[in-house]
Order: C-alpha cells, then structure tokens, then sequence
C-alpha cells in the first residue's frame, strides 16, 4: 500500500508546448507496471486550454469546479459543468480547458500504452476556442 498525503507532491505548470494559458498539475496516480492507469487534477486559469490532442488508449474526464469547455474534432463546442463526465475515444481528437471567463478543474483519467498516454498536436486556435 502506497499513501500519498496531501501536499506531499509538488503542483506543477502545464508546458507551453501543450497549453495556452495558465495550467496547473496535481498528481493523484501513477499505477506502476502492470497496471496503466495514470490520473492528474488539472485546473485551467481562464481561457487556458490544450492543445489538440489524442489518446491511445482514451480519456476520462471528471469535472469537479467551474466552468468548462470541450471538442472533438468536427464537433461543436461543448460546455463543462462540475459533475460532467467525459470520455474521449481511443484516438480521438479533441481538446478541453476554462471558459473564457471562468476556470475549471477536472480529473483526467488515462491509460498508457508503452510510454505513452498523449500525442500531443498543434494549439487551439483562438476562432476555434470561440466556439
């Protein structure tokens, strides 16, 4: 058994690379071999997004505050309310991040495939964000 005390681990900031705007990491799990399953709180500043993404394996979202936003390529905009549960494909590309003027918080819940969870793809566009 493995406990890890609040606090313990340090938050992070979301590279530039992959987000716009202000991003926050907080570890929650990172299962070691066998098992695959990795999970972060990730809150987004206003505005802060990802970029457009994938993942092997899919994605789970749990919205736990403020208000968000979502897309699938060649879907709508989609609003995020804390209770929100979203799941992503295998595959599927999309991005998420805080409303315009509100943050957000979600978990993401995730699978690694060899050393991968994400493929990480070109920013969001700020017309694309828009909705």
């Amino acid at each position: 058994m493995q406990i890890h005390r609040n606090g313990s681990r340090p938050s992070t900031a979301g590279p530039a690379d992959w987000f716009t705007g202000q991003v926050r990491f907080d570890p929650l799990i990172s299962a070691p071999e066998p098992a695959r399953v990795a999970a972060t709180m990730v809150t987004f500043e206003p505005g802060a997004r990802t970029a457009w993404h994938t993942h092997p394996l899919g994605q789970t979202l749990i919205v736990t505050a403020g208000l968000g936003r979502a897309q699938r390529e060649g879907g709508p905009v989609e609003e995020l309310r804390p209770g929100d549960v979203v799941w992503f494909e295998p595959g599927e590309r999309h991005w998420h991040g805080a409303g315009p003027d509100t943050a957000m918080t979600h978990i993401a819940i995730q699978e690694r495939q060899g050393d991968s969870t994400v493929n990480w793809q070109e920013h969001v566009s700020d017309h694309d964000y828009g909705g």
